[in-house]
């Protein structure tokens, strides 16, 4: 069963990143999506290199951002994917059938599209406004999850939903209620001063309520 709560990656240097994820480790999370755009290959490399080390001790789950080569080099768990990138066919041809790959969807047609894909899970957002994406889709709202998630219910679709994007610790409860799986944060852990006792509530929320 996968982890009910992600957290993907954020900081300016290695330095910002790697704290940011050991921090969360160090604090109870098990799963990690190392997402660090523009940075250059080889300080991508050497932080995976060394993050992997880390989930690997911690037993958590280590996804690579949009990156499929690296995903590969590293071994790592798996890859995330956003519509724009790889594609899921190709990605599961170099990984193989036991690596996890995620993809990003915006509308219910995207959904459908990454169900066939054959994707693993689904990154279904922003749910609210978020400054971390540069390019921001449209905002789908609790509406938009209860119509997408009732679609899926009906069609039988058991795939694991995650809502991302602008999410805050206040709307999990009601995220949950209209069917999401779970949740994947950047900012909402980041910024957190006490990250465990954020992590235990997010979690008890998310496997409490159906």
């Amino acid at each position: 069963m996968y982890s009910k709560l992600q957290y993907i990656s954020q900081g300016k240097t290695t330095e910002e990143q790697l704290n940011n994820m050991m921090r969360i480790l160090d604090n109870g999370g098990k799963w990690i999506q190392l997402r660090f755009k523009n940075a250059e290959e080889k300080t991508l490399l050497a932080l995976g290199e060394q993050v992997k080390r880390k989930c690997e001790s911690y037993q958590a789950t280590f996804i690579i951002n949009d990156n499929v080569e690296l995903a590969a080099h590293l071994d790592a768990d798996g890859v995330h994917l956003g519509l724009t990138d790889s594609g899921i066919k190709e990605a599961r041809l170099l990984l193989g059938n036991k690596k996890i790959i995620g993809g990003t969807a915006n509308t219910l047609q995207q959904v459908l599209q990454r169900i066939e894909e054959k994707c693993d899970y689904i990154g279904l957002g922003p749910y609210a406004f978020t400054a971390t994406k540069e390019k921001l889709s449209p905002i789908i709202g609790l509406k938009g999850y209860r119509e997408i998630m009732h679609t899926l219910k009906s069609l039988y679709c058991t795939i694991p939903v995650y809502a991302i994007g602008g999410i805050k610790a206040e709307d999990i409860r009601l995220i949950k209620q209209t069917g999401i799986y779970g949740i994947a944060v950047s900012g909402l852990l980041t910024e957190e001063n006490i990250p465990k006792e954020l992590i235990i509530q997010l979690n008890k929320t998310l496997y409490e309520f159906a």
